[in-house]
């Protein structure tokens, strides 16, 4: 089987590994990765991204000339995609841009143009109800009639593109798993002595944006409402709310529990969910956000939860978004925004270790079944091969 993926998502290279393990599940099966010649993600990293050519035998990543350089939906590649297709004749075509995105609509077009007959799939992460107008709204509708086979990262996302007409397969997953080789367990005693949290002391975690969304105000007043004074909260992020965190822990009079750590490197985050006894996500859905399509915020995967799940950290999380379909019985989930509801989910580990110990295995065992790389490409595989079936 040859499968073809193209996404700008694909130009850091860690964020391969899904489709790396995929080309080493069978012999017969080749995964070319196409990725823009040149990709400017804007944020931190303000600077153009120039992709290089990977050949390693069975995965292959071939950047491609492309148009638009900073916008997901308007992304479009040149002539050398045409000469690509020609020469690989893929089986199963998969865009990860979404349901609108103009490159979607171009690999479908030279699908049927070069007659290459192969599958076509989407992936999204989209998970609000939205509004188009003609012609986006044309242009779905074409992407939607010509898809054989949709991925997307939530529920919420699969019942909305259900709702607006598609009736095809359906796939719901993450796109980028965890490597548990990096997030695997490994108990932290020298950073939590540098962190100045005790031995005999509870680490309470988030690891994320600090914004309004993320629902750490509720985390500290949860916290705040403990019985117990032996804990410590131990937030690794950053983000415009920082200042006005460090005033409410104070206003609570828990800033002496509150541990803020800014960004650290990728490679050292394990260390620090390993450092906390618990991870909590208390996210909050929020309706002041607006699109031009759409008004809102909800959770759309959590991928923190399935890293500390891979480090065997018990997970609590709020019910926004996808967040209680990824941890189902593997943690423990509370109605957002109810800060009685979190603190009494906190007090269940830290109370009770036996109850700790038990969804830390029970989320280690989900992770190792459902997220890690290895285990994505599992599933896309099966996938694939329902489609080619049809």
């Amino acid at each position: 089987m040859k499968i073809l993926v193209a996404s700008h998502t694909y130009i850091v290279d860690l964020n391969r590994e899904k489709l790396r393990a995929l080309a080493k599940l069978e012999p017969d099966l080749e995964v070319t990765v196409v990725v823009p010649r040149k990709w400017r993600p804007g944020g931190v990293q303000n600077q153009t991204i120039i992709s290089e050519f990977i050949d390693e035998g069975s995965f292959k990543v071939v950047p491609v000339s492309n148009f638009s350089q900073n916008h997901q939906g308007l992304l479009t590649f040149g002539w050398d995609l045409i000469e690509l297709l020609r020469d690989f004749r893929p089986d199963i075509i998969q865009v990860e841009q979404g349901s609108r995105a103009l490159a979607y609509t171009q690999l479908i077009l030279l699908n049927q143009f070069l007659g290459l007959q192969a599958k076509n799939c989407f992936f999204t992460w989209w998970n609000l109800p939205y509004t188009l107008k003609w012609p986006i709204s044309w242009l779905e509708e074409y992407n939607l009639r010509h898809t054989d086979g949709l991925i997307v990262g939530n529920q919420d996302g699969a019942d909305i593109l259900r709702d607006r007409g598609y009736r095809g397969a359906i796939k719901i997953m993450p796109q980028l798993g965890v490597d548990p080789d990096l997030f695997c367990p490994k108990p932290q005693p020298e950073l939590r002595r540098k962190l100045q949290i005790a031995d005999d002391e509870f680490a309470i975690g988030f690891v994320g944006r600090f914004v309004e969304e993320k629902g750490l105000f509720t985390l500290l007043s949860a916290a705040a409402c403990l019985p117990t004074q032996n804990w410590k909260l131990l937030l690794l992020g950053r983000g415009p709310m920082k200042e006005k965190l460090l005033a409410t822990a104070k206003d609570l009079k828990i800033e002496d529990r509150l541990i803020l750590v800014e960004s650290v490197p990728h490679d050292r985050v394990p260390d620090y969910i390993n450092s906390m006894d618990v991870l909590v996500l208390p996210s909050e859905t929020s309706y002041k956000f607006q699109t031009l399509t759409a008004v809102g915020w909800k959770e759309q995967f959590g991928h923190v939860l399935i890293e500390a799940m891979a480090c065997q950290v018990p997970v609590i999380g709020s019910n926004s978004g996808e967040i209680p379909h990824v941890i189902e019985e593997a943690g423990l989930v509370f109605p957002e925004k109810d800060i009685k509801a979190l603190r009494d989910s906190l007090r269940l580990p830290i109370e009770k270790p036996e109850v700790a110990h038990l969804i830390a295995k029970r989320g280690y065992k989900r992770a190792m079944e459902n997220y890690t790389n290895e285990a994505l490409a599992k599933h896309l595989l099966s996938f694939y091969r329902e489609l080619i079936k049809k």
